[in-house]
């Protein structure tokens, strides 16, 4: 079998940052990187099940809604991957992440879709603080992001 594209990517050398990591068609993947990979910091369940409510939320409720297909968690939790049709300009993928972030890290009260165990697989593992702590990392690494940001550096290509 063919290695698929992710997995032709240096994770030793790949920093935190968002990359425009797959073009599908229509459909591009994005890789927000909020941890360093294989640096033993990783995001923890509670939290980045939380962070995901929180994102999902956002994303599916903001004025861009229409074209955000997936919002999730990487399998090694250092990230998170987010789909969008391609008439989202990448301009409006940065913007809409940097939202979604503030939103994250500045929310108070009930977590979506949290509330009970008809509304989630797994209603007991949340922790806010969390979600909030890495949503407040992960804005400070986006502030100074721009379109020339989103390709993946030379030196993580295998």
């Amino acid at each position: 079998m063919n290695k698929i594209a992710s997995f032709c990517i240096n994770h030793d050398r790949l920093r935190q940052g968002i990359y425009l990591s797959r073009i599908d068609g229509d459909v591009l993947s994005y890789d927000l990187r909020m941890k360093k990979p294989n640096n033993d910091d990783y995001l923890d369940q509670a939290g980045l099940h939380t962070l995901e409510h929180l994102f999902a939320t956002y994303m599916r409720n903001s004025s861009v809604q229409d074209h955000v297909i997936y919002i999730g968690p990487m399998g090694c939790r250092t990230g998170f991957y987010l789909l969008v049709r391609d008439s989202l300009s990448q301009e409006d993928v940065i913007a809409l992440v940097k939202e979604a972030c503030c939103y994250a890290a500045d929310f108070e009260g009930e977590i979506p879709g949290a509330g009970t165990s008809a509304e989630c697989g797994n209603y007991r593992e949340h922790d806010l603080a969390k979600a909030r702590q890495y949503a407040r990392e992960y804005r400070a690494v986006m502030e100074s992001v721009t379109i020339a940001d989103l390709s993946y550096p030379e030196e993580v290509t295998l």
